[in-house]
């Protein structure tokens, strides 16, 4: 092996390697700043048409968390105009243009209080209230997971923007960055008085828009996109200073709120396959049920009352799971029933059992039997047919 490195010419390797990424990666040659200055400019401006498609997709969407129907609200991200201004934004920041990121602004924030008043009123006359709203609750927990959708989303978006033949792809950007939810599920806390569900999911929102302008302004900057005026090195240094410490506050929150999630999943996860690997915590009493709360679980045991020894095991075996004894709530379930009352129960499942088992039999036993006389019947009908086929062929032959 160290013969085959030794032989191996690595800067030959090298370049070859880099000739290979050149080839499949260059892009530069199908893009096109001009026109996509041009084409992000005329998506910023919110008035006209923008406004009422805004307010009708806002409802829409609105429709969709609150029946928790991803597929109403796939259909409303598409016909979003919520992307322009923000792209437009990173665009501003990337080539020093004052008085577009002004605009960009102003037309977002526009569009955030249209959507917001949109999304309000609805969920105020909505009649429709679910028990378990999953669709809402997913947007008011935001996580580092959802940093690194909105910018490679974003990434993806202002090159597609860039390139001479524009394709689907912001259609997918859409999709995925997922602007308009955010605001529906604010609209819906402001509507029910629920700052959780209001603030978690304007947070959302406000990463989606942060960090997809960051994307574009770093392609921005990566392509050559022509710049409108000089920056002096004091202005520079300020503008990185803002972006870099709105940059810290975003993120620290959501790489908490990771960690959480990350940490209550794998307790739930533990707790899981502890109850499936013990269900018999004793001779005679077992896990009928459990229910995670946070970062406790609580089972429900039923059978006979548990001694000093017993609950000792069971904190001991749950330990092997990550699970501490603090974290473990045991209720017991005796149903008032005594000893003896318990094994006649148990007796009268066991016999119930064995009577179905017997009948099921049975049954197997009858289709069995049914089936063999339906093969003999099916075999007799096919000597009978090839029988009629000789007759057939003989007569024709005579």
């Amino acid at each position: 092996m160290r013969h085959i490195l030794q032989g191996m010419d690595f800067k030959r390797l090298w370049h070859r390697f880099r000739r290979v990424v050149r080839y499949y990666g260059y892009i530069f040659d199908e893009i096109d700043t001009e026109s996509a200055t041009q084409r992000i400019k005329s998506a910023i401006w919110f008035r006209g048409p923008n406004v009422w498609i805004l307010a009708f997709a806002i409802v829409l969407a609105s429709v969709g968390l609150n029946v928790n129907s991803t597929a109403v609200i796939i259909g409303a991200m598409l016909v979003s105009p919520l992307m322009g201004p923000i792209i437009g934004a990173g665009l501003a920041l990337g080539t020093n243009d004052v008085d577009l990121l002004k605009s960009a602004g102003k037309n977002l924030l526009a569009m955030v209080i249209i959507s917001l008043i949109a999304s309000t009123l609805f969920f105020l006359v909505s009649p429709l209230s679910l028990v378990n709203p999953t669709e809402l609750e997913a947007r008011t927990s935001p996580t580092i997971y959802d940093v690194l959708i909105a910018f490679f989303g974003g990434m993806a978006g202002i090159l597609e923007n860039s390139r001479k033949e524009r394709g689907t792809v912001l259609s997918g950007v859409a999709i995925a960055t997922a602007l308009m939810p955010p605001l529906c599920t604010a609209g819906y806390g402001l509507a029910h008085l629920n700052m959780h569900f209001f603030l978690g999911a304007l947070y959302l929102f406000v990463i989606n828009s942060v960090f997809i302008a960051l994307a574009t302004y770093f392609m921005v900057k990566y392509l050559g996109f022509p710049t409108v005026s000089g920056m002096s090195e004091e202005l520079a240094s300020r503008r990185a200073k803002v972006i870099s410490t709105i940059l810290v506050i975003i993120l620290v929150p959501s790489i908490w709120s990771a960690i959480t999630l990350i940490q209550s999943n794998n307790f739930e996860r533990n707790v899981q396959n502890f109850v499936e690997n013990n269900r018999l915590v004793a001779p005679r009493t077992y896990i009928y049920d459990y229910r995670v709360q946070g970062r406790q679980a609580h089972l429900s045991l039923a059978g006979e009352p548990l001694d000093d020894d017993i609950r000792a095991s069971i904190y001991v075996k749950a330990g092997r799971y990550g699970i501490k004894q603090r974290e473990l709530i045991l209720m017991e379930h005796s149903f008032g029933l005594s000893q003896q009352d318990m094994d006649t129960i148990i007796e009268e499942i066991y016999n119930n059992t064995n009577n179905e088992l017997d009948e099921n039999q049975a049954l197997l036993e009858s289709i069995e039997s049914r089936l063999e006389e339906m093969a003999l019947e099916l075999s007799r009908l096919k000597h009978q047919r090839h029988q009629n086929d000789s007759i057939q062929t003989d007569s024709l032959r005579f």
